[in-house]
């Protein structure tokens, strides 16, 4: 039997407390970052974290966090990047930790492995994964981890450098089925769900939400890729997590203003803001 979506997405906008962005990429959104957070708090999202994925957007994300209210940031080299900065890992590291030491820079991400593109030969991915768990750790800052087509690797990696601490580390866009989201919840990972868990072929995606605990999710856009439905197609942005929060307390059968209100806990448990 497969989870099917719920009907309709209703007015987006959310009530008190509202909710957040947990990852989305505004430098590769390209509009003006005043604008975007404005969008956002119109419809009951109340904070977005900026996800870097090389030094340029990690400093990009660092800077944006500072100048502010409301934006949030986390600095690391995607895994498909790390064949560019191998090279350089000593003088790339270091400047990691110094970003990670800056105001509203709250996560080390997004890292981890992809073995669906051959951009970063697997081995290197595995280095540098473990290197960002040593610079998560040392700055004390969550783990946000991107995981696509390398839930065994990633996961022995975790098992390998634990035992992680409650709400240290976050699954950016949860890829993974109603098995994974168990294993998962047994560790207390954190599952981030992405504006793919509302399209029509997503059914081991809402399993996985439905297997989750309440107190163990948190919603994001990765925008502008994702877009939820009934958008999707057009660009993502931060204001369209108001769709994916919808979609899941509907799924989960939460009241909105409740699971909204665990979201932000969840948040403020994970990322100290």
């Amino acid at each position: 039997m497969t989870a099917s979506a719920p009907s309709g997405s209703g007015d987006v906008a959310l009530p008190e407390p509202g909710a957040f962005d947990g990852h989305t990429h505004m430098d590769i959104m390209g509009l003006p970052v005043d604008g975007v957070l404005a969008d956002a708090r119109a419809v009951g999202i109340t904070r977005v974290l900026n996800a870097g994925c090389d030094i340029p957007s990690s400093r990009w994300s660092a800077a944006r966090a500072a100048e502010h209210d409301g934006a949030y940031a986390a600095v690391a080299i995607h895994p498909n990047e790390t064949g560019s900065v191998d090279d350089r890992r000593a003088e790339v590291l270091a400047e990691l930790a110094e970003l990670a030491a800056q105001p509203g820079v709250v996560a080390i991400g997004e890292t981890g492995l992809d073995y669906y593109r051959d951009w970063a030969a697997p081995q290197v991915q595995r280095w540098w994964f473990r290197a960002h768990i040593d610079l998560a750790r040392q700055a004390g800052k969550a783990l946000m981890i991107h995981d696509r087509d390398a839930h065994s690797d990633v996961l022995d990696i975790l098992d390998e450098t634990g035992p992680w601490p409650p709400d240290s580390v976050v699954f950016h866009c949860f890829s993974g089925d109603a098995a994974m989201a168990r294993r998962c919840a047994e560790a207390g990972y954190i599952m981030s769900f992405a504006g793919n868990v509302t399209f029509k072929n997503a059914s081991d995606l809402r399993e996985a939400a439905l297997v989750a605990p309440a107190e163990l999710i948190i919603a994001e856009t990765d925008a502008p890729y994702l877009t939820p439905a009934p958008h999707r197609g057009k660009p993502n942005s931060p204001a369209m997590t108001a769709h994916t929060v919808r979609f899941l307390s509907e799924l989960k059968g939460l009241g909105l203003a409740d699971f909204c209100a665990q979201l932000q806990s969840t948040g403020k448990r994970v990322f100290r803001w």
